[in-house]
């Protein structure tokens, strides 16, 4: 039966939290030792190492070296796209349970060794303890769960009604063959896991590139599994997404496509991708979620839902809170528990103990801040933040302040555009219809949040709010955080194309094609 790993959340009950830190600082004294370390690329089974590299540096500390990779070439990629498509006749062809074997397996590895991939993880993309040990818990349920559906399917593969008497018919799910898999810095392991996993759990190859910021958590994974597969069933190349992402989308020989990113490169490479032929593209290309927060609200609870939602990791998630409509006769009041807390918030090394905000991913996104605080500066009113941060501990990093801003026009583009940052934008309402046409006016619906104890609200958001996931009155955060197998992850409108969610139970589904079998007597 699955279980989420949930390591914080069982520490906290077992009143184990102090052990869960010393093995953490373990954790990070080994994963030190590993710095600056050069890692191949795996192509056919086979790790191959490059002198033409890119470093990756921690966005906390851009002195620190933490891996090198290789810039692989077209010609790579395509070495690597030719081997998965000879490997797809004889992956297709291991039992449903071999590969459900494999995959809780890969999962066993990664729950025995998940405090040293979540210390590496702090320093390669910048979350905090909490949120990297996330990472890697969810990573690990994505195995399980997959694993899990496909037992409880027994392999898609299921006898139908008979069309007449001396006929049997099945209906079996079939893997469409080589899946490309494009995956982004900010969940360098759950989603490069979850994706990849989908694809090859249920049949298919793989072609695994990762974000060139964070491509180390990934190719944790694929050491991990590769060698347990056929060869090359799981291929992994890292480098220029102009080069890897764009030859991997243009190719042929490429059956379908699991992307995570923004709505823009999705987008245009979906356009690419099926332009000559009907071929399948999962793609999650995130959101302008909002939460609203009426008069009737907790606001101690909603403050503090907000904060999580808007600032966690920087506000470098796909459901991050980015808008807050809130009622006008508790606004001043709302905002003003939102400050003291954002006020509170300790901003340093992701890997230290007590840090919630670390940096945000590299320099394009400390200048894409920079122009959207003065923006809002200039448009609205900055009521908190607002700066780069880049004195004593920050001078290496990228740092800038979470920042809240008001009295932003409803068009403005700080208000519509995706920024992906520490950046929030509150505005006020008068009555609850006007704040779900408010909350609605995006061309995003991944995620969104209210507080309310009236009943009838909260039914009314259900019912008319337009997106994927939606949650009410929750303090952890009020539009992140999805849990595998309890709050499929999926984007409605221009956050994602097939509306089947990630870690639900409709996923494995878009990795496979449906052939029905007739047998006559």
């Amino acid at each position: 039966m699955f279980e989420n790993e949930k390591t914080w959340a069982k520490a906290v009950l077992n009143n184990s939290t102090d052990e869960f830190h010393s093995k953490f600082d373990r954790a990070i004294d080994l994963v030190k030792k590993d710095f600056g370390k050069s890692y191949p690329i795996i192509i056919g089974g086979k790790e191959i190492h490059s002198d033409n590299q890119f470093q990756v540096r921690s966005p906390a500390d851009t002195r620190i070296v933490i891996a090198n990779f290789p810039l692989a070439t077209k010609e790579d990629t395509i070495h690597a796209i030719e081997s998965a498509k000879d490997a797809f006749p004889r992956w297709s062809q291991a039992s449903y349970q071999k590969r459900i074997e494999i995959f809780r397996e890969c999962a066993d590895a990664f729950s025995s060794d998940k405090f040293q991939l979540a210390a590496m993880m702090t320093y390669e993309n910048g979350k905090n303890r909490l949120e990297a040990m996330g990472d890697i818990d969810e990573a690990i349920d994505f195995l399980r769960f997959y694993a899990d559906q496909l037992e409880l399917n027994q392999g898609f593969s299921k006898e139908t009604k008979s069309a007449s008497t001396n006929e049997k018919t099945r209906s079996v799910l079939k893997p469409y063959g080589l899946w490309g898999i494009i995956s982004p810095f900010n969940f360098p392991s759950a989603i490069a896991i979850g994706m990849t996993a989908g694809a090859l759990i249920t049949g298919n190859t793989a072609v695994l590139k990762p974000s060139s910021d964070t491509p180390l958590s990934a190719f944790m994974f694929v050491e991990t599994i590769y060698h347990k597969l056929t060869p090359a069933a799981l291929n992994f190349v890292t480098g220029a997404g102009s080069v890897v992402g764009k030859t991997i989308l243009e190719s042929p020989l490429v059956d379908g496509i699991a992307f995570t990113g923004s709505k823009e490169v999705g987008m245009s490479g979906f356009r690419s991708f099926v332009e000559k032929k009907p071929r399948p593209f999962i793609s999650e290309m995130g959101g302008k979620n909002p939460a609203v927060i009426t008069a009737s609200a907790d606001l101690e609870k909603a403050a503090e839902g907000i904060l999580r939602a808007s600032f966690g990791y920087g506000g470098q998630k796909c459901s991050a809170c980015s808008r807050v409509y809130v009622q006008k006769n508790i606004a001043n009041q709302f905002m003003e528990k939102l400050v003291s807390k954002v006020k509170s918030l300790k901003i340093g090394h992701p890997w230290e103990k007590d840090v919630f905000l670390g940096p945000v991913i590299n320099e394009d996104a400390v200048k894409k801040f920079q122009r959207a605080s003065d923006i809002a500066k200039k448009d609205g009113k900055v009521v908190f933040g607002g700066s780069v941060l880049k004195e004593s501990d920050y001078q290496h990093g990228y740092f800038v302040e979470p920042t809240i801003v008001a009295d932003l026009p409803q068009e403005h583009e700080l208000i519509r555009e995706e920024l992906f940052l520490p950046f929030v934008c509150v505005s006020q309402f008068d009555s609850f219809d006007e704040a779900i046409k408010m909350a609605n006016k995006t061309n995003y619906g991944l995620t969104a949040g209210i507080f309310s104890k009236d009943q009838k609200e909260i039914e009314a958001f259900f019912e008319k709010i337009e997106a994927g996931v939606t949650y009410v009155n929750r303090p952890t955060s009020a539009t992140t955080g999805a849990m595998v197998g309890a709050q499929p992850f999926v984007g409605w409108k221009e956050s994602g194309i097939s509306g089947k969610g990630a870690g639900g139970a409709y996923y494995l589904l878009q990795f496979m094609r449906e052939q029905t079998q007739t047998r006559c007597e």
